[in-house]
């Protein structure tokens, strides 16, 4: 009896010591993520981002609006709302979760983002004379963005998929792939941690160059939804 409960001891007490290195590790990846919006992709992204242990700053024009203050309060956690500016000075991470076409004059007024990751859902496109969406961008939203902030982390990702699905994967029938571009190995792993830990799978297809193919795959993606054969993206590297 002796042996089994110093046994019995040394199993809680080593329980105990692996519970606490799993908090501390987990609090230590922990980051504070200021969402720029409080449109549908920020209230999709937001919730998605707080249940796994970040810390959510929403950055709005009206952060006292009553629908800003239900997200907030649906969000949990250490989330509170702030003005713009306000919360992507506080941020680890920036999300531009704004319409495309707002995107660079939102991201200019910012201030200075040095050393973020700045992740970019956006897309240019539009409705064209025949109702099919285009691209209307001469390059892409994240290019426009990387060069605006040159010490800054932009990644492209999120801009492929609709908001539902960001909440809810399983409801396409199938995997969901999220292709994202950027210029930094260690910004892009971070979003993809972001992006499994939402039930989704990231797909790194290089630096930020390629992002207006990315904003391409969005008019495809509208366009195949338009003519009555909706998919999302689920892209399986080959085997070399």
């Amino acid at each position: 009896m002796i042996t089994v409960a110093r046994t019995m001891t040394s199993i809680f007490a080593s329980t105990i010591v692996f519970v606490a290195a799993l908090t501390t590790t987990l609090q230590a990846s922990a980051e504070t993520i200021a969402i720029i919006g409080t449109g549908n992709v920020a209230s999709a992204l937001g919730p998605e981002f707080a249940m796994q242990g970040h810390d959510i700053i929403y950055g709005s024009r009206d952060p006292d609006r009553a629908e800003v203050t239900e997200l907030v309060a649906r969000t949990g956690g250490n989330a509170f709302a702030t003005g713009q500016t306000e919360a992507a000075a506080q941020g680890d991470i920036v999300v531009i979760a704004v319409p495309g076409n707002v995107a660079e004059a939102v991201v200019a007024s910012l201030g200075d983002l040095s050393g973020k990751i700045i992740i970019d859902p956006t897309n240019m496109v539009g409705p064209g004379d025949d109702g099919f969406m285009s691209h209307t961008a001469e390059t892409s939203n994240a290019e426009v963005i990387q060069a605006m902030l040159p010490n800054a982390h932009v990644v492209k990702a999120f801009n492929t998929l609709n908001f539902r699905t960001m909440i809810d994967p399983e409801m396409s029938g199938g995997p969901v792939t999220i292709p994202i571009v950027g210029n930094d190995a260690g910004a892009k792993a971070t979003v993809a941690a972001l992006i499994e830990g939402m039930g989704l799978e990231p797909l790194d297809l290089g630096p930020v160059r390629f992002a207006h193919v990315l904003e391409g795959m969005l008019v495809i993606w509208v366009n195949g939804r338009r003519e009555g054969t909706p998919f999302d993206y689920y892209l399986r590297p080959q085997t070399p």
